[in-house]
């Protein structure tokens, strides 16, 4: 299976369960792997026959945007259906990375993969 990335998608937003982590935004790190049969786009050259991972960004930026999640675990899970929500896509692998969330740690992670 073929495969597209939004790599680094920085942005900020409300998330976490301690009380000061819900009074001001803080950065998250958001990466999407989504697997797909790009055969057609590549021999067509026409948007339409691939995934349109422009659209998709801009679904991720109005959810995260909007968001207040406790863990970064069901904003993963949210973005990884907007992803599914694109025909083509079969497979998606979500991570998000929320930095300086641990002290002495670059930052702490999690990774899902869904399928459709």
């Amino acid at each position: 299976m073929d495969k597209i990335f939004i790599r680094e998608l920085a942005l900020r937003c409300v998330i976490g369960i301690y009380p000061e982590e819900r009074r001001e935004k803080q950065d998250i790190v958001i990466n999407v792997e989504m697997h797909a049969d790009l055969r057609q786009a590549g021999r067509s050259d026409e948007l339409c026959d691939t995934v349109d991972y422009k659209s998709i960004k801009k679904s991720i930026l109005a959810l995260v945007e909007k968001s207040s999640y406790l863990l970064i675990e069901s904003l993963a899970e949210n973005i990884a259906d907007i992803a599914l929500g694109n025909s083509k896509v079969e497979r998606v692998i979500v991570t998000i990375d929320k930095p300086g969330a641990l002290r002495f740690a670059k930052s702490s992670a999690v990774e899902i993969t869904r399928n459709k």
